[in-house]
């Protein structure tokens, strides 16, 4: 007679049984469980790198089962884009900027990415992907994928200009490289200038990035 219990096939192997020191409340479905895994990978990524980081690390500092960070994020890439997803009253303030005078838009969104690398819960995971991104595809991937998609393409869109696609690719590209120059490499006086003056110095380029005319594509 066969006692095994019946699988489950929507619960990973191992996500039903408690492993040493594993609080009652890690499985499927647990909304707890799954704000530790993501708080345990914002922790690895900060101290070490995309490449470094392994899901069995964020597993053991999560005190989980490997197969549930798989179950509730897919792949580590997949768990890097979540600790990417900004704060709540991030993702405000970025909807208003689609709403606000495009005149000025430019400017709000350079003070608000510099405010960014302020903010202590977005800083730490973005500081270790750019970290990354000169040694990782994936990293690199997802880094502009960040930028571009929850940053930079809403208001593009809302903006409505010609050219969307490359508008997005130049504000991207020069954000990146102001926070690489700036909190990467600590180029002097980058690293030095207060938020307000480095805003009056980007803020005009992008501008023009964001509702400029740009140069017809080549034939």
């Amino acid at each position: 007679m066969n006692t095994t219990p019946p699988t489950r096939p929507d619960v990973p192997p191992g996500a039903g049984r408690r492993g040493p020191g594993r609080p009652p409340g890690a499985r499927t479905g647990d909304r707890g469980t799954r704000d530790r895994i993501l708080e345990a990978a914002r922790r690895q990524f900060a101290q070490g790198t995309y490449a470094t980081t392994t899901i069995r690390a964020v597993a053991a500092a999560a005190d989980v089962n490997p197969a549930l960070v798989i179950h509730y994020f897919g792949s580590k890439r997949d768990l890097f884009a979540a600790t990417l997803r900004l704060p709540l009253h991030l993702r405000e303030q970025i909807a208003a900027l689609v709403r606000t005078d495009p005149d000025h838009a430019g400017e709000h969104l350079v003070r608000l990415y510099l405010r960014l690398w302020q903010d202590p819960i977005a800083r730490a995971p973005i500081a270790a992907m750019i970290r990354s991104v000169f040694s990782d595809p994936d990293a690199a991937e997802a880094f502009g994928a960040f930028v571009s998609d929850h940053m930079v393409g809403p208001l593009v869109a809302a903006l409505g200009r010609d050219q969307p696609a490359l508008r997005v690719s130049l504000v991207a590209g020069h954000l990146v490289g102001l926070a690489v120059g700036r909190h990467i490499l600590g180029v002097t006086p980058l690293a030095n200038a207060d938020t307000e003056h480095l805003t009056a110095c980007v803020a005009p380029v992008i501008q023009h990035y964001l509702t400029g005319p740009l140069p017809p594509p080549t034939p």
